[in-house]
C-alpha cells in the first residue's frame, strides 16, 4: 500500500498558465506514518544495541553507581582514591559549562562513576565468558550433579539474572576452541575402526600418522591464528564451501522442509489459515526486530547463540556462476505469491500499521479468485531456482538485469518471504500410511515450479488450509526455523484464533488495494532455460522415494526407563535397521549443534562406533526379533570386507546371547554415543576441525592424501533429530494432539539413506527416510519397516511395556 500511495501522493499537469500541483492529503499521511515507523524501527534498534552493549549492566546500575560515588563525596569519603580531584583538574577552566567548582566536581564524579561502571560491565562479561566456557556439567551423569557444577550453575544464573535480550548474550559466548590434531586423528580413527578390516584400517593409520607428523602442523598455525582473529574459525566456511559454493540444484540436494500439525485443523478455508499465519509471522519478525524474544537456554541457564536469527526474514540465495551469495536487507514490507502460474506482490501493511488477519485473508481470497492466466514463460520461472545453480546465474544475468523482469524479480529477492497458494490438498490420515510420505513429497519439492527454493523458507498453503515450509539451508539450521514455526502454530492456534466457520477474526477492510500482479517478458531463449532447469528439478524429483510414518508404540517417555537417552535409543536402533537392511555397517552422520559457542552452527556425531556395532552383531547372532506382523525377518553376521563397509551373510545362529549380556552391550553403546554427542557440542568433534585443515591446505597449495580421502567418504546414513518444544507456547501434556510432525530432507548420497526423526512427547516418535529410486540398494519403506522392528527389539531387551501399534 505504502508503494501505491507514494506513486498518487502528489501529481501534476503542465498548463500555458504554469504548473498544476494537485497533492493527496491521504495518500501523504500513509507516506508520512511509513516514515514515522522506519524512525521508530531506527530508534529502537539504536535503544536496542545500547542495551545489549552494556548487558549485564544497564542504565539503572549505571544511576546507582553515580548516586554512589556523589554520595561518598558529600559523606567527605573518597571513593576514587584521588582519581576524581585528577579528572577534575583535566577538566577545561574558564566560562562554558564548567564555570562552577560545584559543576566540575560533579561532572568528575559522573566520569569516574561512568568509568568504574564500564569496567564492571567488562569484568562480569568476561566472568561470565569464562564460567560459559566449563562444560563439564554436560558430562555428569543425570541426578550427580557435582558440588563444583552447582557453584557454576549459582554464579551463571546471578550474573544473567537480568532479563536478557535475545543477542544480550552474544559476547559473553566462547568461542569455538580448535581442538588439537592428535585429538582429532585419535578420534577420527577410533570411528572408523568398525568399518574397516585390518588392512584398510592399517593403511588409513599410516596415512593419519603421516599427516599428522609432516602436514597438519602447518595447517594447524593457521587454523588457531584465524580463530584468534575470527568470531568462529568454521562457520563462515562452512557457509560458503558447503552451501554456497555448491553448484547443485537446492531442490532434494540442500532444502529441507517442515510439516503442520497433524492430528488437528483449525480450518479448511486456505486464505483464512495462511492470513493467520502470515500475520504470525510478521509478529514475530517484528519481536525479532526489538530483540523481544528470549534466548534459547540450555538447562534454563546457558545461552545458546542467536546470530541465525538475523537472517531468518528479507533474505534470499542469489545465484552465481561460481558462488551465491544471501542478501539480506534490514527490511520488507511485502510477501511475493504464486499461484496458478502468476506471481503477486501483496502489501503487509497499511501506511505503518501490520495488515490483521482478517485483511490478509481476503487478500489471499482474491488472488485464489483472480482468473488471470500467466503470462508466457511465467508459470514455470521459479524451476530456475530449482536447476542448476550456473544456469540460474547465467540467465539471471541475461534476462533479468533490466526493465519489467528486473522489477519483478526484486520484487521476489526483496520480500519477507515467499508463498505458495496451491491446488493439491495433501494431509495426515493415521489410517492411511502413505498419506503422511505424499504430503512430505508435496513440501520437499512440489512440481518443481510453484517453490521459490532461493528464499530463506517458501510457506506452502494447501486448499484444505494444510499449511508446511520449504527452508534454504545456507541461512540456518533447522532448530532456528523451528523455533519460528513453534511460535507462529502457538500463536495460530491459541491466540489468533477463527470463527465459527473458519474465517479470521474481525471484519477486512474492503479499500485495500488488490494485489499487485508482478509483470514478465519472457523471451523464447528464456524460456528454453527454464524448461531445461525443469527437467532437472524433475528428474531429481522423480528418483526421490520417501516414506514416512508414525511411530505408535511409545515415546520418550518409555525410553527413559531404559536409562538412556532417547536420542542414543534411536540412533542404535537405525544401526541395527541398517545393518538388517544392507547387511553391512556404513559411516553415519547425525547432525549436533555448536550453538553454546558464539555463531556455532553443527557438528557430527559419528554414530556408528565399535561399541553400537558390537551391539547390533550380538543382537543378530541372538536372533533377538519381536514379532511384528507383516515384517521379514532377517539374521545377518558380519564378514571383513571393502573400505567403510562391513559386509554380511544370512545364516542361522546357533549361540545366542543372553538378555543381561544384551542389555550391558546396549548401555555401553548408549554411553558412548551420548559421550561423542557431548564432545561434539563442546567443540571437540572431529569432521568441522578436519574439514577447516582441509580448507587451509587448499589456499596454501598443500597436498594431503589423508585429508582427501576423509572429505571424499560417503555419508551412507544422514541422520538427523529435530528439536521441539524450544518455546513453551503451549502445554503439551493439556493439548496431546497439537504435534508437528517434524520434517525432513533428500538423501546425502545416491545409494544411502536420509533420516529425520522427531520423539513428538511421551508416546510417539515421527520418522521421514528418503532414499532414490535409482539405487537398487536402498528402499525407504523396507528401511522404515527395520526401524520399527529394531526399536521394537530394543525395547523388549528391556521389558518396556508397549501400547498396541
Amino acid at each position: 500500500m505504502a508503494e501505491a500511495h507514494q506513486a498518487v501522493a502528489f501529481q501534476f499537469t503542465v498548463t500555458p498558465d504554469g504548473v498544476d500541483f494537485r497533492l493527496s492529503r491521504e495518500a501523504l499521511k500513509h507516506v508520512y506514518l511509513s516514515g514515522i515507523n522506519s524512525w521508530k524501527k531506527r530508534l529502537i534498534r539504536i535503544k536496542n544495541g545500547i542495551l545489549r552493549g552494556v548487558y549485564p549492566g544497564s542504565p539503572t546500575s549505571w544511576l546507582v553507581v553515580v548516586m554512589a560515588t556523589v554520595g561518598s563525596s558529600y559523606c567527605k569519603v573518597d571513593i576514587s582514591m584521588g582519581l576524581i580531584c585528577c579528572i577534575q583538574r583535566c577538566l577545561p577552566e574558564g566560562c562554558g559549562p564548567y564555570r562552577t567548582p560545584q559543576t566540575r566536581a560533579l561532572l568528575s564524579m559522573a566520569i569516574f562513576s561512568t568509568g568504574v561502571w564500564m569496567m564492571g560491565i567488562f569484568f562480569f562479561r568476561q566472568t561470565l565468558k569464562m564460567l560459559l566456557s566449563y562444560h563439564g556439567w554436560m558430562f555428569e551423569m543425570h541426578g550427580q550433579t557435582s558440588h563444583f557444577t552447582k557453584v557454576w550453575a549459582f554464579c551463571v544464573r546471578l550474573l544473567s539474572s537480568r532479563r536478557p535480550m535475545l543477542y544480550s548474550f552474544q559476547t559473553s559466548l566462547p568461542k569455538l576452541p580448535v581442538p588439537s590434531v592428535p585429538a582429532t586423528i585419535h578420534r577420527y580413527l577410533e570411528s572408523v575402526r568398525p568399518l574397516l578390516d585390518d588392512e584398510e584400517y592399517y593403511r588409513m593409520e599410516t596415512l593419519a600418522k603421516e599427516f599428522q607428523d609432516k602436514t597438519a602442523p602447518r595447517l594447524q598455525k593457521y587454523l588457531v591464528l584465524k580463530s584468534w582473529w575470527a568470531t568462529n574459525y568454521v562457520s563462515d566456511w562452512w557457509e560458503e564451501y558447503v552451501y554456497l559454493r555448491s553448484r547443485a540444484p537446492l531442490v532434494v540436494n540442500s532444502n529441507y522442509y517442515v510439516m503442520d500439525f497433524v492430528l488437528i485443523k483449525n480450518t479448511d478455508i486456505q486464505a483464512a489459515r495462511l492470513g493467520n499465519i502470515v500475520h504470525a509471522m510478521i509478529m514475530y519478525r517484528r519481536k525479532l526486530d526489538r530483540e523481544e524474544i528470549k534466548p534459547v537456554m540450555a538447562l534454563g541457564i546457558v545461552p545458546m547463540c542467536s546470530y541465525q536469527m538475523e537472517r531468518m526474514f528479507n533474505t534470499t540465495r542469489i545465484p552465481g556462476k561460481e558462488t551465491d551469495l544471501l542478501q539480506h536487507l534490514s527490511d520488507s514490507r511485502h510477501v511475493a505469491v504464486y499461484h496458478k502460474g502468476r506471481f503477486f506482490k501483496v502489501w503487509l501493511y497499511e501506511g505503518s500499521h501490520l495488515l490483521k488477519p482478517c485483511d490478509l485473508e481476503m487478500q489471499f481470497q482474491r488472488i485464489l479468485d483472480d482468473p488471470s492466466p500467466p503470462q508466457p514463460g511465467e508459470e514455470k520461472l521459479a524451476a530456475l531456482t530449482a536447476g542448476g545453480r550456473v544456469e540460474w546465474a547465467q540467465a539471471r544475468q541475461a534476462f533479468f538485469s533490466c526493465g519489467k523482469n528486473k522489477t519483478a524479480l526484486d520484487a521476489i529477492e526483496r520480500a519477507a518471504f515467499f508463498v505458495a497458494l496451491d491446488e493439491e490438498s495433501p494431509h495426515y490420515d493415521p489410517e492411511d500410511e502413505a498419506s503422511l510420505s505424499l504430503y512430505g513429497k508435496a513440501l520437499l519439492h512440489g512440481n518443481c515450479y510453484n517453490r521459490w527454493f532461493d528464499k530463506s523458507f517458501t510457506i506452502i498453503a494447501f486448499k484444505n488450509g494444510q499449511l508446511g515450509l520449504n527452508t534454504e539451508h545456507a541461512w540456518a539450521d533447522a532448530p532456528i526455523i523451528g523455533h519460528l514455526w513453534e511460535f507462529v502454530l502457538g500463536t495460530d492456534t491459541f491466540h489468533l484464533g477463527y470463527t465459527e466457520t473458519g474465517h479470521c477474526l474481525g471484519k477486512p477492510n474492503p479499500t485495500l488495494a488488490a494485489p499487485q500482479r508482478l509483470q514478465w517478458d519472457i523471451p523464447e531463449q528464456c524460456q528454453a532455460v527454464i524448461e531445461s532447469s525443469y527437467q532437472v528439478a524433475t528428474a531429481l524429483a522423480d528418483d526421490v522415494e520417501l516414506y514416512c510414518f508414525q511411530f505408535l508404540p511409545f515415546g520418550k517417555g518409555l525410553i527413559k526407563k531404559c536409562r538412556t537417552s532417547p536420542d542414543a535409543f534411536v540412533q542404535i536402533a537405525l544401526q541395527l535397521a541398517h545393518f538388517r537392511d544392507r547387511g553391512k555397517f556404513c559411516l553415519t552422520y547425525e547432525a549436533s549443534m555448536t550453538r553454546m559457542f558464539r555463531e556455532g552452527r553443527t557438528e557430527t556425531v559419528r554414530s556408528c562406533t565399535s561399541e553400537s556395532t558390537a551391539f547390533v552383531q550380538a543382537m543378530v547372532k541372538g536372533s533377538h526379533v519381536v514379532s511384528l506382523p507383516d515384517q521379514p525377518r532377517c539374521e545377518v553376521t558380519p564378514l571383513p570386507s571393502a573400505h567403510l563397509g562391513v559386509r554380511a551373510t544370512l545364516h542361522c545362529s546357533t549361540s545366542a546371547p543372553q538378555k543381561a549380556d544384551l542389555q550391558d552391550l546396549f548401555r555401553k553403546a548408549s554411553k558412548k554415543h551420548q559421550n561423542m554427542y557431548r564432545l561434539a557440542m563442546t567443540g571437540a568433534g572431529i569432521d568441522r576441525h578436519l574439514f577447516c585443515l582441509y580448507v587451509v591446505s587448499k589456499y596454501l597449495g598443500v597436498s594431503s592424501p589423508f585429508l582427501a580421502e576423509v572429505l571424499s567418504e560417503p555419508w551412507r546414513l544422514s541422520t538427523s533429530q529435530i528439536a521441539q518444544f524450544q518455546i513453551r507456547m503451549f502445554d503439551p501434556e493439556q493439548y496431546p494432539n497439537h504435534l508437528g510432525a517434524g520434517g525432513g530432507f533428500g538423501p546425502v548420497a545416491d545409494d544411502g539413506y536420509g533420516v529425520s526423526y522427531m520423539i513428538a512427547g511421551e508416546n510417539t516418535i515421527f520418522f521421514h527416510i528418503s532414499s532414490k529410486f535409482s539405487s537398487s540398494e536402498t528402499n525407504a519403506q523396507r528401511f522404515g519397516n527395520h526401524i520399527r522392528q529394531a526399536l521394537l527389539d530394543i525395547a523388549d531387551l528391556f521389558q518396556v511395556p508397549k501400547a498396541d501399534s
